[in-house]
């Protein structure tokens, strides 16, 4: 088991992250503790966790080269403990392609096999995943467990999520966002199949959500997401079957109960349009004949 940290040394070390964070504002990079053993990689708007043992590191995407290189330095000169996992997320390079700064032969590439799969075939310039897994996958070390979970399709090719033991944390990239609006047009997104994951990780135990970007959260405001993402969904579906077009579709929604998330003025619209091209096309609402 792990011995529990000198409440000093917790102290100080938070203050040295504290510096770090000031005297990098050139790259914008930050780490910050979240609770327990798990520590927030901030770059920019893309973020990423890791877990500290005294048995080694179990860390999540590595994001890009140069911010992967800041970070290996970091955590050697903080904490000097080897590297035992790197876990992608999913396939989309602005969160994997920092893995070749960590790639050592004793450190293991956990990947969905999807995402592996699609690594493969598009030849992308990141480590091959050493395993890969299906459903689902339990990783443990010093005395936390990983559990890493599929969902079906959402966003990208095998994206999981993962939930960190016994500190309650739940962590996921792209389909699920805290306090701001999900990405423009939603590009590479499967909007029912984000709903339906979503639904699944709420019957998860964890207390605390950490997402790839935006804000830290709790469970109550992952439901508040998949009610904006359900809200959305059924407006454009009753505005296509009304026979408007996108244009009066995108000035009738107003969904106002939503209007403090981040970008949201600026981001609804594309919202809409993005769900508006995946049921016309993806799902084949535009050529159905009970559609005008």
């Amino acid at each position: 088991m792990m011995k529990t940290q000198n409440p000093l040394i917790t102290f100080l070390l938070i203050l040295s992250l504290s510096f770090i964070s000031s005297t990098a504002v050139a790259d914008e990079y930050e780490i910050e503790h979240i609770q327990g053993d798990i520590y927030r990689f901030i770059d920019d708007r893309h973020r990423s966790v890791f877990l500290v043992t005294n048995e080694g590191i179990v860390l999540t995407d590595p994001l890009n080269p140069k911010a992967a290189t800041w970070l290996k330095a970091e955590i050697k000169r903080l904490f000097n403990v080897p590297i035992k996992y790197v876990i992608y997320s999913h396939n989309h390079s602005d969160h994997i392609y920092g893995a070749k700064v960590f790639d050592d032969p004793d450190t293991v590439f956990i990947a969905h096999e999807l995402a592996a799969q699609d690594i493969k075939i598009t030849k992308a310039d990141t480590v091959i995943p050493d395993v890969t897994f299906k459903d689902d996958m339990l990783i443990s070390l010093g005395g936390h467990t990983i559990e890493l979970r599929y969902h079906g399709p959402n966003d990208g090719r095998g994206s999981i999520s993962m939930l960190f033991q016994p500190e309650k944390l739940l962590f996921i990239v792209d389909w699920i966002v805290i306090g701001r609006m999900p990405w423009q047009k939603l590009w590479s997104y499967d909007i029912q199949g984000m709903i339906n994951s979503t639904q699944q990780v709420l019957d998860l135990d964890f207390d605390t959500f950490v997402g790839g970007h935006a804000d830290i959260g709790n469970k109550f405001d992952v439901q508040r997401y998949l009610n904006y993402l359900q809200d959305l969904y059924d407006a454009v579906i009753n505005g296509i079957h009304e026979g408007k077009s996108l244009d009066e579709i995108k000035k009738s929604v107003q969904l106002e109960n939503y209007s403090d998330l981040k970008q949201f003025d600026q981001w609804l619209p594309l919202n809409i349009e993005g769900v508006h091209e995946r049921l016309m096309e993806e799902s084949g609402m535009g050529w159905r004949p009970d559609i005008k």
